[in-house]
């Protein structure tokens, strides 16, 4: 339904009608910026422990997901293509992955080259009590939080945070970045 709602809005845009705010219905549970964004650890695909707090100093895009998500996997070409505009010494990419198996995660990490820092929590979207304290209800939802951890902004929309980012860093120009399909720095 997000995305039908997501494609009607982008047509409606393309028309320069005026388009829905998706935030308005699916991100009003999320922390409000300036809201101190809460630490947790989590292990990433090969198990080591990864706490949030480890990337102060540093912008964090924050993506809650799961690789059985249409539009969470309808992000990734954007996603991909923000995180190779970001310099990684400014901003960290942290995913948070709800898919049911850490098998299933890696395999699509994997066959879809998707870089950054890939988080898994075993509990489930339901049953998280990381997405519980960052108010998640639908996936994707997307932090931006600045170099104190603090949220800067909450948003199932990828465009709000590429917004929000460009506006906090210098992004480069789409192809001028860091990260290639054979290596990005986390």
């Amino acid at each position: 339904m997000k995305r039908l709602i997501a494609i009607i809005a982008g047509v409606l845009s393309f028309f320069g009608l005026a388009a829905q705010d998706l935030d308005a219905e699916y991100a009003v549970d999320l922390l409000k910026p300036g809201v101190q964004a809460p630490d947790f650890t989590l292990g990433d695909i090969n198990g080591k422990p990864v706490t949030l707090s480890s990337f102060r100093g540093r912008n964090v895009v924050l993506v809650f997901w799961a690789s059985w998500c249409p539009d969470c996997r309808a992000e990734v070409p954007q996603l991909k293509a923000l995180q190779a505009q970001a310099n990684p010494e400014e901003v960290a990419f942290v995913s948070v992955s709800f898919d049911r198996t850490l098998e299933a995660l890696r395999t699509y990490i994997d066959e879809n080259y998707l870089p950054g820092v890939q988080l898994f929590d075993p509990a489930g979207k339901k049953e998280s009590k990381v997405a519980e304290s960052y108010g998640v209800k639908w996936i994707p939802s997307l932090y931006l939080l600045d170099k104190n951890g603090k949220v800067v902004l909450g948003t199932v929309m990828i465009d709000k945070i590429e917004k929000a980012l460009g506006a906090s860093v210098t992004l480069r120009e789409p192809g001028q970045g860091l990260c290639s399909e054979d290596s990005c720095p986390l």
